[in-house]
């Protein structure tokens, strides 16, 4: 097996996901919601999973209303591996087939080493490493199945290449964890046709964080990221959405295995 050569396709040929079905955990809000409103209108039909049913049915509704293909909306729970089963079946049964599988879900608590207690711990990589390995896994099942490939889209972050501000351990350490599973993954699926590769973004405004300013207004004076930027503007969530659009479509065919930074240059 080989990955296509599109070489000879259009711009607007090998951007199109229209016939491609995909997953996005996490996806009801924040950067998964930006991941899948763009895979949706490149004409994707999505599953959205989260814990929070009802927003993730709202977000659903509103996408499957604004770009006319088929978005679903189901609970997931990415601590539980039954959870992931569930919605990858639910995916192939209601939308056909699997062929993208963004694993967005995630967490970050702030407390310091210290503080840091094993079930703080175990809670982070349960979330952020096991959940992300165990949704890779089940897709790959069954797009090996399917026999037409696919693609696996990890969300790093930028803590997955240097430590960050205090109060991050767990954090950066599942992310340095997410690109080193995005390797491996990519090795042993390349066979398969299957490309994974990871995302990495410095800060974004989301619900979370501007819940986060709100509550501590000094974390803007703590992390320079959260105001401003080296390209003159803190991030938002599309500029996310729009990099694994990039990954999930066929203008990356022949990429996989790497973490592409969207950092605004932060780490230059």
């Amino acid at each position: 097996m080989a990955v296509a050569d599109v070489s000879t396709r259009t711009v607007a040929e090998i951007v199109s996901l229209a016939g491609r079905r995909a997953v996005v955990t996490g996806g009801a809000q924040g950067l998964g919601k930006a991941i899948a409103r763009r895979l949706a209108e490149a004409g994707a039909s999505v599953l959205i999973g989260d814990v929070d049913r009802d927003i993730a049915q709202a977000t659903a509704d509103d996408f499957t209303h604004s770009y006319g293909t088929t978005v679903l909306a189901t609970y997931m729970d990415v601590t539980d591996s039954a959870s992931i089963v569930a919605a990858a079946d639910l995916a192939v049964d209601r939308l056909g087939g699997l062929d993208i599988w963004v694993n967005n879900a995630g967490v970050y608590p702030s407390v310091p080493i210290l503080e840091t207690t094993d079930e703080i711990w175990d809670e982070v990589m349960a979330v952020n490493l096991r959940g992300l390995f165990v949704g890779s896994r089940e897709a790959a099942r069954r797009m090996i199945v399917a026999g037409g490939g696919g693609v696996i889209v990890n969300v790093a972050s930028l803590a997955g290449f240097s430590g960050v501000s205090p109060g991050l351990a767990a954090y950066a350490t599942s992310k340095h964890g997410v690109r080193g599973t995005t390797r491996q993954m990519a090795l042993e699926l390349a066979p398969h046709d299957i490309r994974v590769l990871g995302v990495a973004p410095s800060h974004a405004r989301t619900e979370r964080t501007a819940a986060a300013i709100a509550a501590d207004p000094e974390l803007l004076a703590q992390i320079p990221s959260l105001s401003s930027s080296r390209l003159g503007r803190v991030g938002v969530p599309d500029d996310i959405g729009r990099v694994v659009l990039f990954c999930a479509s066929d203008m990356a065919m022949f990429m996989t295995g790497s973490t592409l930074l969207v950092d605004a240059g932060e780490m230059a």
